[in-house]
Order: C-alpha cells, then sequence, then structure tokens
C-alpha cells in the first residue's frame, strides 16, 4: 500500500511540474511575443515617443522692421530686451522656483497663481496622454518681460541648474520721437488670451506684442517677420557629454533661424511734423495734414494732443501703461483719437469753393451777378446771420470775404442733393481707404436723408446750411486735404498713401506703391479759374479773411473757416473751462504755391475760434518752414562733395 501511494504522489508531482513548465514556456512566448510587438512592430512609435519626452522645441524671436520717414529717419524701432519663461513639467518646485521668484521679484498675487498652474501641470499623468494633455505638459508659461540685465546674466550663467527656466530675447519697440506722429506711426500692445485663441497658429504666443494702431497695426504682417526655433534635450546633467546626448536623439534640422521682418518706409517727413508741433503750440487740440497735390502723398499729419507712443507701447512698464490708458481715456481732449481721420467734424467756409461749384456746374450762379449782403438772409420765418455786412459782393468778393448771405442766396438756388453730389466726387461723405486707423466717413446729407432724420417734410433752410458747410455737413481733415489738393492739381483726387515702400533690411525695395488715383474730376477749367483766383485773393486781398495772418515769404491760396459747434460739453470737464468747449472750430484749407501749388494743407484747432485769427497762422509757419526746408535740400542735392561728386 506504501509503495502505492508513492506512486500516486510521483505521478501527480509530475503532471504538476509538466503544467508549470508549460506554462513557464506560454508565458516566456507571450514576453517574447510582446517585446517582438514593442521593438519590431511599435518600435518606432515608442522612439519617437521617447524622443517627444525629452526633446523640446524652443521658439526663436524674429526681429521687427524698422519704420523710417521719407528721408530715412528711424521712426520705430528696436531696442535690446529679454523674457523669462518656465516650463512647468521641468521645474523644481522646492529648489528651482524660490531661487527664481526672489530673483525676479515675483511677488503675491502673482505668485500664488503661477504656482497653482505650476502644480496643476505637474500632476498630469507623464503616459498614456492625450495630446491636448501632452501638449499642456510641455507648454510654457510667461513669468516676466523685459528682466534686467543683472538678472539675465545670472539665468544664463545657472542655466544647467535652473532646469525649466528659459530666457529668450525679444527687442522692445522703441520710438525715438515719441509723441510726433504717434498716431499715424501706432504703437504696440501686449497680446491677450483671447488673442491667442486666434493668433497662436500664427506663431504668436504669450508675452509677443502686435500692432494695436496706425502703420504698426496696418502693416503688422510685414513688420512681424517669422520665428525661428531650436530643438534641446531636456534633463541633461552635468555628468552627461551635451554633444553626444544631442547627437543621439536631436534630429535634422535643430536650428532655423528667424526671418526678420520688413523695413516700411513711410510718405511723413518728421521734420514738417516737428514744424507743426511748433507752430501748434499754445493750442490745445486740433489736427494738421499737409499732402503732395501731386501724387496724394501724405507729408505730415499730425493730432493733438498726442501720447508717448514709448509709454503705452510697453516700455515703461505694465502699470505705466494702465495708468497712461486711464488718463488719455478720461481726458475730454482725446488725445488717443486720431483727428486727422477718425472724427468728422462741420468744415465751415472752407466747404464754400465746393458750394460755388455745384452752382456754376448747373449754370445756376453768374460769377459776375451781385448779392446784396446786409449782416445776413431772410428765408420763410427765420432770419440766417452773416458774418459781418459785406454791402453788394460777387461770386470772387463773397469768397474772399468769406459772405454767408451770397451763399444762402446760392443754397436758395441749388438744391441739396446737387450740393451732396459735388461733394462726393470730390472724396467727402466716403472713406478714403487710408486704412492706418479707423476712419470717420463724414456726412453729405441729401434730402432723402434729412426726411429720414427728422420724420418730417423737407425744409429749405438746411440746403442754406450745407452751403456755408454747417448743419449736418462734415468732413475729416484728411478728405479736405485731399479735395483741397484736387482744387489745386484741377481735378485729381487722389488716394492717399502713407506707405512709400516695404524694404529688407539691408534696403532693398521689395514692393513700392506708386500714386494712384480715386477720380477724375474733369470740372470746367474756367470754373475752376474762377474759384482758385478767389482763394488767391483770400490771402493776398487786403479784404481777405487771411489777410492780416499772412506771411509775405508765403506764397499761397485758400480759404479760412469758422464752424459753430453744439453746445454739448463732454463729461468730465472742469466748469471753469465750459467756455472752451462752446468756441467755435477755426479752420484754414489751402495750398501753395499759389500759381503752381505743390503742397495742399489743412490746419483744424477745435474749439479755437475764428479760422483767420488762430488756423492760419499755423499754416502759414508750416509752408514756411516748408519752403526753406525744401531750398536747403535742394542745395545740399546740388552741391559738390568732395572729389567733385555730387551727394
Amino acid at each position: 500500500m506504501a509503495l502505492l501511494g508513492q506512486r500516486s504522489d510521483v505521478g501527480e508531482f509530475r503532471r504538476r511540474y509538466r503544467w508549470l513548465v508549460l506554462t513557464a514556456i506560454v508565458t516566456f512566448l507571450i514576453l517574447v511575443g510582446r517585446l517582438a510587438q514593442l521593438q519590431l512592430v511599435q518600435g518606432d512609435l515608442h522612439r519617437i515617443q521617447a524622443r517627444k519626452n525629452i526633446v523640446r522645441e524652443r521658439s526663436l524671436a524674429t526681429t521687427r522692421g524698422v519704420i523710417r520717414d521719407t528721408q530715412g529717419r528711424v521712426l520705430a524701432a528696436n531696442r535690446p530686451s529679454y523674457n523669462v519663461h518656465m516650463t512647468p513639467a521641468e521645474l523644481d518646485l522646492a529648489e528651482t522656483w524660490p531661487t527664481v521668484v526672489k530673483l525676479l521679484g515675483i511677488e503675491d498675487p502673482e505668485k500664488a497663481e503661477l504656482e497653482r498652474k505650476i502644480k496643476e501641470i505637474q500632476a498630469l499623468p507623464s503616459k498614456d496622454i492625450t495630446p491636448q494633455e501632452e501638449k499642456r505638459r510641455g507648454q510654457q508659461l510667461l513669468l516676466k518681460v523685459d528682466v534686467d540685465r543683472d538678472a539675465v546674466a545670472y539665468l544664463e550663467t545657472h542655466a544647467r541648474e535652473l532646469k525649466g527656466i528659459e530666457v529668450s530675447p525679444q527687442p522692445v519697440r522703441y520710438y525715438p520721437y515719441g509723441e510726433l506722429g504717434a498716431h499715424s506711426v501706432g504703437y504696440m500692445r501686449e497680446v491677450g488670451a483671447e488673442d491667442l485663441v486666434r493668433l497662436e497658429e500664427r506663431g504668436y504666443r504669450a508675452g509677443d506684442r502686435l500692432g494695436a494702431v496706425g502703420v504698426e497695426r496696418r502693416w503688422e504682417s510685414y513688420l512681424r517677420g517669422v520665428r525661428g526655433f531650436k530643438k534641446i534635450v531636456r534633463g541633461i546633467s552635468k555628468r552627461d557629454d551635451v554633444q553626444e546626448v544631442e547627437a543621439r536623439y536631436l534630429e535634422e534640422p535643430r536650428r532655423v533661424e528667424p526671418i526678420p521682418g520688413r523695413d516700411i518706409s513711410l510718405t511723413l517727413d518728421i521734420d514738417m511734423i516737428l514744424s507743426i508741433e511748433k507752430a501748434f503750440h499754445g493750442q490745445l487740440a486740433g489736427a494738421v495734414v499737409v499732402v503732395d497735390v501731386r501724387t496724394g502723398r501724405i507729408l505730415a499729419a499730425s493730432s493733438k494732443p498726442s501720447f508717448d507712443a514709448n509709454v503705452v507701447s510697453g516700455g515703461s512698464g505694465v502699470k505705466a501703461v494702465a495708468e497712461t490708458f486711464r488718463r488719455l481715456n478720461a481726458d475730454p481732449l482725446k488725445p488717443s483719437l486720431d483727428k486727422t481721420i477718425s472724427a468728422a467734424y462741420p468744415p465751415g467756409s472752407t466747404y464754400k469753393p465746393f458750394s460755388a461749384l455745384a452752382a456754376l456746374s448747373d449754370r445756376l450762379l453768374d460769377p459776375g451777378t451781385e448779392v446784396d449782403c446786409r449782416g445776413g438772409y431772410e428765408y420763410g420765418k427765420r432770419f440766417f446771420r452773416c458774418t459781418g455786412v459785406h454791402r453788394k459782393v460777387h461770386l470772387h468778393e463773397a469768397i474772399v470775404q468769406s459772405c454767408n448771405t451770397y451763399f444762402y442766396e446760392l443754397g436758395a438756388r441749388v438744391s441739396i442733393d446737387k450740393l451732396a453730389s459735388v461733394g462726393l466726387d470730390y472724396g467727402f461723405g466716403v472713406k478714403t481707404g487710408i486704412g492706418i486707423n479707423p476712419e470717420a466717413r463724414g456726412r453729405m446729407p441729401t434730402r432723402s436723408w434729412y426726411t429720414r432724420r427728422y420724420k418730417e417734410a423737407f425744409r429749405g433752410g438746411f440746403t442754406l446750411l450745407s452751403a456755408i458747410g454747417q448743419g449736418a455737413t462734415t468732413v475729416t481733415v484728411l478728405q479736405l486735404a485731399l479735395a483741397y489738393a484736387a482744387l489745386a492739381n484741377g481735378g485729381t483726387l487722389y488716394q492717399p498713401q502713407v506707405v512709400r515702400s516695404i524694404e529688407t533690411s539691408d534696403g532693398t525695395v521689395v514692393q513700392d506703391f506708386p500714386p494712384r488715383v480715386r477720380r477724375l474730376i474733369e470740372p470746367d477749367q474756367e470754373h475752376l479759374g474762377w474759384i482758385k483766383a478767389a482763394l488767391e485773393g483770400v490771402v493776398t486781398e487786403k479784404t481777405g479773411t487771411a489777410y492780416k495772418e499772412r506771411s509775405a515769404a508765403v506764397d499761397m491760396a485758400g480759404k479760412t473757416g469758422t464752424a459753430q459747434v453744439s453746445h454739448v460739453t463732454p463729461r468730465g470737464v472742469d466748469p471753469g473751462k465750459i467756455w472752451y468747449f462752446n468756441r467755435d472750430h477755426a479752420w484754414f484749407s489751402g495750398y501753395a504755391p499759389s500759381r503752381s501749388p505743390e503742397i495742399a494743407i489743412v490746419v483744424l484747432v477745435e474749439h479755437g475760434g475764428g479760422g483767420g485769427k488762430n488756423a492760419v497762422p499755423i499754416a502759414m509757419r508750416v509752408v514756411r518752414d516748408w519752403q526753406k526746408m525744401k531750398e536747403k535740400r535742394l542745395s545740399a542735392k546740388d552741391d559738390p562733395a568732395p572729389g567733385g561728386k555730387a551727394n
């Protein structure tokens, strides 16, 4: 019996042994199969994943293009600056983070919010994660912009010890002329969270800046350039051979250099803008535009008051930017508004030449016909006042002396739709398409417009007001400058231009912008001759409204204007200054020289009172400076340089 029991135990042992061996073989085969799958079938995939875990791609900042004036002087450039970013997944929160916080001066509540984000990202799993989670694990957070040189030096020196911290060059925009031409040239603003949603695919990231207004905004895609990148291996210890590790894990291309932005050459002349700044001294608000009558190029554009583009672009820090915008937005003089194109005003008597052309074109007015001005004009039950008692005046005298009564009579003869039609021909009531800032359309009111607006029968008095540039008629300073340029050149309305060419950093022109004609108006040249003779008389004749403030050294023609304003005081105005906002706007629109015009100029002094007294002196000084500037440059061009060659 004992022997039988022993044999039974041996048999059971052998069965169990065979099952164990079989299980081991099967297990081994499964492991071999899995290894084969991982190495042979999925090997490439896992090698890629492993490489992704230790290889990071870092962006290389590009250099923004330079903006220059028509003489090559720099209006917007870049100064060296550095931003600090961190990669939370790589950061040592216990050791590295306190050092960085102290070095950069990060304070609560910003410090607490950053720590929350770091912990949130570090808590994400490192394996078997979604593409979105993978992207988040590798994301960078902006710590500080425009870091001082000492901090940059320390971070660069201890780069291998401070894992997860990166210093990247990020040039800051610099505007050498500060407030001069700030509305036209523009400024920069930081890319916000909402911007990143639509701009991240175009290469923008947190901490970047983009053009906010002016040329900086309109030509952003040219100025910005294209970022480059470099690949780095993270987690390299001090004992590792950096070159060996990089050779093992980094694929080509390891580095792609950034492409610098294009340079922009403008039509603006900073000397003329400086001349406007000096001429405007003592006046609080307004705008001036100077246009080349032969091309439509804008030689100068100035909106007053202005702002320092360096401060609002962020070069002085976030707090300074916020405080500056708070102050600008609260100022009733609206320094952030580009008054050359973004605001429309009643043109007053500067519009009278166009009213005259409307009547002349329909043969409703004979230039020799006299109108008796006794201080105003009775129409229906209303008395429309004139600027004075001019007695009997014909067309020439009416423009020279700015007689409203004459133009009331004109308005009684011509339809308001005809006045609007001629205004539209000369570019009023439509946007110019300059594109650098939001543009006001202005208004050429018609009979149907008044009917819709007031929901009652049209009144003839509306036409009388339109004939003198009042009522609902409004224009922009730029529109008026282009229209006077069209008067000066015989009827060509040009497309306004502020950019002359786009260039590479070495000065190679990649695109230039020749003059473009918007419309050939083709006025009756005899009619136009009468108008131009009268505009010359405004300045040269003793009865002319610009005669007292003329400069003997300046040869120009033009028209003064005094535009009434609605007696509505802006919010927040000091009660002691209410009187200022109830004053009329002062205008002067003209061109020079009077017989062979080259430039057109429009001056608006907001709440300046009379145009003859307050706007004319500004125009005279600017044109006088332009004449001197022109002579000086021609002389410099013609003077032989050493060696007998011209400069």
